[in-house]
């Protein structure tokens, strides 16, 4: 059968895949965590964690995005067999990472007087300016974090990521409960003691990931005379220029759903709060979708190397269909819990709660009904994007992404939700159909280069 061609490649694909969504998931899970936990504080608190999670998600595409430039150079430099140039990719890849990360910082922590001028609520911008201190300074772990992953998962080695990140996770859930609620003798610091859990939980994972790497056998050939690597322009200039409009399509990205958290600040701290709670679960489902990508870029990166391009479109075929069930069983749990997962964001336990969590819960269900009609287009688009940048095909997928959010999706939102009675709900309208329009957009433009490059 010719679909058997395709979903042959399925166990192989997830079982590469599942060590990365588990990785991807724990920067997730970390502002999951953050978000239930502060939830028990009250809807402020919790929108305060979302305007300060706002300007760090900014800061933290570029940086991701930035780094996914070192994956697809490896994995071509291996499937070709040249080792001296994976382990040249490898240093460069990880210092530009360092310093990206603490620019990405500076940035961030200049940018703080911004919050004042948004129009956002006086309270939750008091609580969000020291939390997006702490959170701020932890993108320089996190950037240096993703240049030793991205090379490890580059030579299809994906499960040291998870296992640093599984550690970094168990104490960020520790220093919480500790620093959140002051047990144990610790301070009772609120939505600041999130902050610094997420720092220090961050500064582990590069350590932990930094000693296994270092310590693994597979690795050996590449840390030989690995300081005695020279510099080079001509690989810096490689890198930047595969990364650049890598970073800065996640960012167009990000920034449409940052958008969607701005907008929604407009219309209050209960719109803001049940923004935060439909955006960080779709956020979790997105990084199975992340998670296939990074398969996918690995894998075509490794057939472009082996120059098979039949093989490339045929492995990236079977996984834009992989991402195409997946999602849709996400659709379907989305639809039948949609009043449901709200409830997991506040202490159900009191007797009487409260009318500002009924209507923060009424309006979450509300989103995640929407979000669950663009799980599909969400997590297509973001397959078929990784798979176009393991091709190294990033500069006209950038233009898309950016015509698809920025000139279709954005504008739908705005106007939904400032100039209708949709209000919150015409926000995730318009970032539906960004998704779609995305989707639609990245497909042409993969149909269109593989059939050329196979003919």
């Amino acid at each position: 059968m010719i679909l058997s061609r395709y979903t042959k490649e399925f166990s192989y694909n997830i079982k590469l895949a599942y060590p990365v969504v588990i990785g991807m998931l724990g920067h997730t899970i970390v502002q999951l965590i953050d978000n239930i936990m502060v939830g028990q504080l009250g809807p402020t608190e919790l929108a305060a964690v979302s305007l300060g999670n706002s300007f760090v998600f900014i800061a933290m595409s570029l940086g991701i995005g930035f780094s996914t430039a070192i994956t697809p150079l490896i994995s071509e430099s291996f499937g070709a067999k040249d080792h001296k140039k994976v382990r040249q990719v490898y240093v460069h890849g990880l210092f530009l990472c360092l310093s990206f990360g603490i620019f990405l910082s500076v940035s961030v922590l200049l940018s703080q007087p911004i919050l004042l001028k948004m129009g956002q609520p006086v309270e939750v911008v008091k609580l969000a300016k020291p939390y997006l201190f702490w959170v701020a300074i932890s993108l320089i772990p996190l950037v240096g974090f993703q240049g030793f992953r991205q090379f490890s998962e580059g030579l299809f080695q994906t499960r040291l990521a998870m296992y640093a990140t599984i550690v970094g996770n168990v104490i960020n859930i520790i220093l919480n409960y500790l620093l959140i609620f002051g047990l144990f003798g610790f301070p009772e610091m609120g939505v600041e003691g999130a902050a610094i859990g997420t720092l220090i939980s961050r500064f582990v994972m590069l350590f932990y990931i930094g000693y296994i790497i270092n310590s693994n056998q597979h690795f050996k050939r590449y840390h030989r005379n690995l300081f005695r690597v020279k510099l080079s322009r001509r690989i810096f200039k490689k890198i930047i220029d595969l990364g650049f409009p890598s970073a800065l399509q996640m960012f167009f990205e990000v920034t449409f759903f940052t958008s969607a958290i701005w907008m929604s600040g407009l219309l209050g701290e209960n719109a803001q709060a049940a923004n935060q709670i439909a955006f960080n679960l779709s956020s979790m489902t997105y990084m199975v979708a992340i998670g296939i990508g990074v398969t996918s870029m690995i894998r075509i990166g490794n057939e472009k190397g082996k120059g098979d391009f039949y093989n490339l479109r045929r492995i990236a075929i079977s996984n834009f269909l992989l991402i195409f069930l997946l999602d849709f069983f996400f659709c379907l749990l989305f639809i039948l819990a949609h009043d449901f997962l709200p409830w997991m964001y506040f202490d159900s336990s009191d007797s009487v709660i409260s009318s500002e969590v009924r209507e923060v819960i009424g309006l979450a269900a509300d989103l995640i009904l929407i979000a669950a009609f663009f799980q599909i287009a969400d997590g297509v688009q973001a397959v078929v994007l990784a798979t176009l940048r393991g091709m190294q095909d990033v500069w006209l997928p950038a233009f898309l992404i950016f015509l698809a959010y920025g000139a279709i999706g954005f504008p739908i939102s705005y106007h939904l939700a400032l100039n209708t009675d949709w209000e919150i709900n015409g926000i995730w309208i318009g970032l539906l159909t960004g998704l779609s329009v995305s989707a639609l957009f990245l497909i042409a433009r993969f149909q269109y280069i593989t059939k050329k490059i196979i003919t």
